[in-house]
């Protein structure tokens, strides 16, 4: 409307300047009653008027004329360059006059007001918060042109930001208040007037038949009703996730074999609501009962319309252009059988990826068919049947050409591709392909969420090249900690995990950053003290690719520890009093299986350990001489779990055996039981992981231990027997490997050795000979940035220890459950947070008051 106007205004100022200039003419020549016609003129010019910060030549060139053009006056040439000029949206008013004539050249005046430029923009009505916030979304730059545009764009910006927060019926007016301080300048100012927050609180489906609607509104993750019981959905509305949760609806209506649903429309109404009560007083006047009526804020009730169509079956399923398997046998691997529900989901599942088992791609794909590609086709639909006919190309096999890798700044390559399953010159293959990102993911040096695979087909030659992308995270962990007790009044720990160390690049001191790493070798050093009465010092190595050819693992630990005890209580004679010290060393190598299949491992282990007791109550049985350890273990595992920090999928299983040489058998062998520690041992765990909803994920877990010996005449030692309760790290954190005890945590109960633990873990008891413990544990991630995974989880878990066969009772066990977290920290290990109630009565005497809430605190392990 604007640009006609003055589109208009200017060629009837142009005519009439021209007839005034032409007057002259028009008595000599005597013009004929066509004189008012258009004429053609030559523009011999062009100027631009009222401009003060534009460039007046680039305001002409935004016309579209220049000297020389041709132009009719009257005519649309004008016109046009004044619609031209408008359309830039910096002008505020525009006039073209004809400057003079001379013969047929014609001189142009452009005569323009330029709209004002944006000094400051000010909110009213609104918290200095959410004006900072609403800056940042606009953006809105000093000295920008103040356009219909910028205004328009504010003001969306404003209501959508107000919007989303529940605030539907928000108000935004834009006023332009002129800048005194600044020359054609003006400040916005933006007045908000939020309104009530309006909630979502009634979600109605109408035309569903098939499915109830609280199983629609299930499959909307976003779009949720504000319901008082229902604390954790704030009942927003937001058109763009309702946009999306609708899909969900229908993709959960295609599953169920509708193929035909659809939404026909949706509708979103604000409820006034009131609310009314009664009062005893006076009125006008009157005392008695009243009556009277609260407004409360507004709500939305969405309506969502539904044709449901028919459900649809499966009926004949086809194969065509497959010359490798028969239809028999892709058949029998689609799994899709005559009658079965329709439903596209499955369908493409079955086709193209399967996680929970083999699916036709695969079949190709992991046989080199990197090419292979297949179509399902409706080809008839009959009633409620669908016959459906699978259309395969099976192209050629592809092999592996190169193997390339990036993102690796600090892990060597050969670590990297040791690890690759996909070999050059190998079929392609897609289940290698997956199973090797799963080691990579599994180093521990890389963010698992990171590890990436890209397969580049070359068809010309029939290869292919796969890129390996990583990228490094922190894996070295650090200890620092301290406290504050025992004679020493002061508890300190330093330890060191260097988990991608190198040896062979240890002579070279240039590499010393602060440690030569890259090889994926892992040494550690920690070092606890607590003055004289406690400490210990250990040392570990682990070669996980012993020669470099073959995954065989060896490591070497030692470790040395001291706790003295005061026989008078007092610290001076901390030195003679008590005391229980411990030399261990451990060598062990371990192996990849290749059978049952490639998850297995097998580890064997040679350790030796030597116990000094001089009047410290190790157990009942044995608080003074010396005794020896020379055990032999095996452990056969299985792990397949995804992510060593926060696992989805998988399972890890671990049967282990440890074994002493059977002293007694033997002639002359010596009466005392813990001069030579003789035992077997028999251990068992296992945890499955099971992704439900989202990111949610179950974790099952089960465990049993058991210790037998050789000679029924001897009684069991009192060495590695089980002791349950609190977080499983036992007497100081440490005695897991001080008294060759194994401390299994039990959540909800006290730690071993305290009064009011399991009564085979109390002070002064050995423990038991035999344990078995089960756990169900709900997690859910919050964080999983490699520099700190977290994740929260909710637990039930029960357990006991025995003191003898014949007292075993796998059904008497004691129970708890609560709530906690765990922070991976790459610089840190693994700090965890528990509360726990344990439901069963331990005390030792009757009536003594026992507190089943506990808050238990670990770090550096898994609560076993």
């Amino acid at each position: 409307m604007h640009s006609s106007f003055y589109r208009l205004r200017a060629v009837a100022l142009a005519w009439l300047l021209l007839w005034l200039a032409a007057g002259p003419l028009q008595a000599q020549n005597q013009p004929s009653t066509t004189e008012q016609e258009p004429q053609r003129y030559e523009i011999g010019g062009i100027t631009v008027s009222g401009t003060r910060y534009l460039d007046p030549n680039t305001m002409i060139g935004l016309t579209g004329l220049k000297v020389g053009d041709k132009i009719s006056i009257p005519g649309e040439d004008l016109g046009r360059a004044i619609r031209k000029l408008w359309e830039q949206g910096i002008l505020g008013d525009i006039d073209v006059a004809v400057d003079r004539v001379e013969g047929q050249r014609v001189f142009l005046n452009f005569q323009l007001k330029e709209r004002p430029r944006l000094s400051k923009i000010f909110f009213t009505g609104i918290s200095k918060t959410q004006a900072d916030e609403l800056r940042n979304k606009i953006k809105v730059v000093r000295g920008k042109v103040v356009t219909d545009a910028l205004l328009n764009n504010t003001r969306q910006t404003v209501r959508k930001y107000y919007t989303d927060k529940g605030f539907m019926n928000a108000a935004v007016n834009i006023t332009q208040e002129p800048d005194s301080t600044l020359p054609n300048s003006v400040e916005l100012v933006v007045d908000v007037r939020k309104g009530a927050k309006v909630r979502l609180s009634e979600i109605t489906f109408i035309g569903n038949e098939a499915v109830k609607d609280g199983k629609l509104k299930g499959q909307m993750k976003k779009t949720k009703e504000k319901k008082a019981y229902k604390f954790l959905n704030s009942g927003k509305f937001q058109r763009t996730d309702f946009e999306a949760d609708k899909e969900k609806v229908l993709e959960y209506y295609n599953a169920e074999g509708y193929r035909d649903a659809i939404i026909t429309s949706d509708s979103l109404v604000t409820i006034k609501a009131e609310r009314s009560y009664y009062w005893i007083g006076k009125e006008n006047g009157k005392f008695g009962i009243h009556k009277a009526t609260v407004r409360e804020a507004d709500r939305l009730a969405l309506q969502v319309y539904l044709d449901e169509g028919p459900k649809y079956y499966f009926r004949n399923i086809t194969w065509s252009g497959n010359y490798l398997y028969d239809s028999k046998t892709l058949s029998s691997v689609l799994g899709i059988k005559e009658g079965s529900v329709y439903s596209k989901e499955t369908l493409d599942k079955r086709l193209n990826y399967n996680p929970t088992g083999q699916d036709v791609t695969s079949l190709y794909m992991n046989d080199g068919y990197l090419f292979f590609s297949i179509e399902p086709v409706e080809t008839r639909v009959e009633g409620d049947s669908i016959d459906i006919e699978m259309r395969l190309s099976e192209g050629v096999q592809a092999r592996i050409k190169e193997i390339n890798i990036a993102g690796n700044t600090k892990t060597s390559d050969h670590v990297i591709r040791r690890e690759i399953r996909t070999l050059p010159g190998d079929k392609f293959n897609r289940e290698l392909l997956i199973r090797s990102q799963r080691e990579l993911s599994s180093l521990g040096y890389f963010d698992p969420e990171k590890v990436g695979m890209n397969p580049i087909p070359n068809p010309a030659d029939g290869t292919v090249d796969i890129n390996y992308t990583v990228s490094e995270k922190p894996s070295d962990q650090i200890t620092l900690s301290g406290g504050w007790g025992g004679f020493a009044g002061f508890i300190g720990t330093v330890g060191l995990v260097f988990n991608n160390f190198s040896l062979r690049k240890a002579g070279d001191f240039s590499n010393w950053r602060p440690v030569p790493g890259g090889d994926g070798q892992r040494l550690g050093l920690n070092i606890q003290a607590n003055g004289l009465q406690y400490q210990a010092y250990s040392f570990s190595f682990t070669e996980p690719w012993l020669g470099g050819r073959k995954p065989n693992s060896f490591s070497v630990s030692l470790n040395k520890s001291i706790t003295r005890q005061s026989l008078t209580g007092s610290a001076l004679d901390i030195r003679d009093g008590s005391f229980f010290k411990v030399n261990s060393a451990t060598v062990s190598l371990g192996r990849r299986l290749r059978w049952p299949d490639d998850y297995f491992t097998l580890s064997n282990s040679l350790s030796f350990s030597q116990y000094r007791v001089k009047e410290f109550p190790i157990s009942p049985e044995f608080s003074n001489g010396d005794a020896q350890n020379f055990t032999f273990n095996t452990t056969l595992s299985r792990n397949s779990t995804d992510n060593p920090t926060f696992t989805r999928r998988g399972s890890a299983l671990a049967l282990s055996l440890n074994l002493t040489p059977p002293y007694s058998i033997f002639p002359g062998a010596h009466p005392n039981v813990n001069e030579w520690v003789e035992f077997h041992k028999w251990m068992f765990d296992a945890s499955w992981f099971t992704p439900l909803v989202g990111k949610l994920v179950l974790n099952t877990r089960a465990h049993f231990g058991f210790i037998g010996r050789y000679n029924k005449d001897r009684n069991y030692g009192p060495f590695e027997r089980f002791k349950l309760g609190g977080a499983g790290l036992g007497f100081g954190g440490a005695a897991n490997f001080l008294a060759g005890t194994e401390f299994i945590g039990l959540r909800g109960y006290d730690d071993p050795n305290e009064t009011f633990a399991i009564p085979t873990a109390r002070r002064g008891e050995s423990g038991g000979i035999a344990y078995n413990k089960f756990v169900m544990e709900m997690r859910y991630p919050v964080s999983l940035n490699p520099a700190a995974t977290v994740y929260v989880l909710g637990f039930a878990e029960a357990g006991n220890s025995f003191d003898s066969y014949r007292n075993y009772n796998p059904y008497k066990l004691y129970r708890s459950a609560g709530v906690g977290a765990r922070v991976f920290m790459a610089a840190f290990g693994l700090l965890g947070f528990d509360y726990g109630y344990g439901f069963d009565n331990v005390a030792p005497v009757r009536g003594a008051t026992q507190d089943k809430s506990k808050f238990h605190f670990i770090i550096g392990q898994q609560i076993r």
